[in-house]
């Protein structure tokens, strides 16, 4: 079996450690059921419950190791699976 690169797995270590967290697990399920659309963070927020600002911070977390995908449209901040993230040998 070839070694894999270590950047690669200090990138799935991180990821892998964001997910350790259950509501960053959750919404990245429900944005999973929602791709490729994605859903506005509002959405996000009722569907799961959890506060505006936690919301926030899961979410950035989540962007920061390549789960998760934002865009803007008008006012409106929408969230994605990053799908290229979710696979080992993708950066």
């Amino acid at each position: 079996m070839k070694k894999p690169e270590p950047a690669l797995v200090s990138r799935s270590a991180l990821r892998f450690s964001a997910l350790g967290a259950e509501p960053r697990l959750q919404i990245l399920r429900l944005l999973l059921a929602a791709h490729p659309e994605g859903m506005v963070a509002g959405e996000v927020q009722e569907e799961l419950g959890i506060p505006a600002s936690t919301l926030s911070h899961h979410l950035e977390k989540l962007k920061q190791v390549g789960l998760v995908k934002v865009r803007r449209e008008g006012t409106f901040l929408w969230y994605a699976a990053e799908t290229d993230g979710t696979h080992c040998g993708k950066s």
